[in-house]
């Protein structure tokens, strides 16, 4: 810029799309990736979805809480495991990585 400031645009090259079946025990929802540049997770599902930046995701260790029917972007820049579990087995996250 004017200011000799350099700039970095992150370009997505890809985007991954999977179902994470609900599950009542914790399940990995999105694999740790050093290549992610975002996430969006949709619960789709009738079950809350307790989502965990990290191992083993409970309904009282978590980091959000998604309600049926609802979306959550992961924020920019982090790359780490997230687990999720669900309140019933009923449904599936809807997952989209972008690398």
């Amino acid at each position: 810029d004017d200011r000799g400031r350099l700039t970095v645009a992150q370009k997505a090259a890809s985007a991954t799309l999977t179902n994470v079946t609900a599950s009542i025990t914790s399940v990995t929802v999105l694999a740790a990736n050093a290549s992610r540049i975002g996430a969006t997770i949709f619960n789709d599902s009738t079950s809350i979805c307790y989502l965990k930046f990290g191992a083993t995701a409970t309904t009282t260790s978590y980091t959000v809480q998604l309600a049926t029917l609802t979306y959550y972007e992961v924020p920019a820049g982090y790359s780490g495991i997230i687990d999720g579990i669900w309140v019933a087995a009923v449904g599936a996250a809807r997952v989209t990585e972008i690398s």
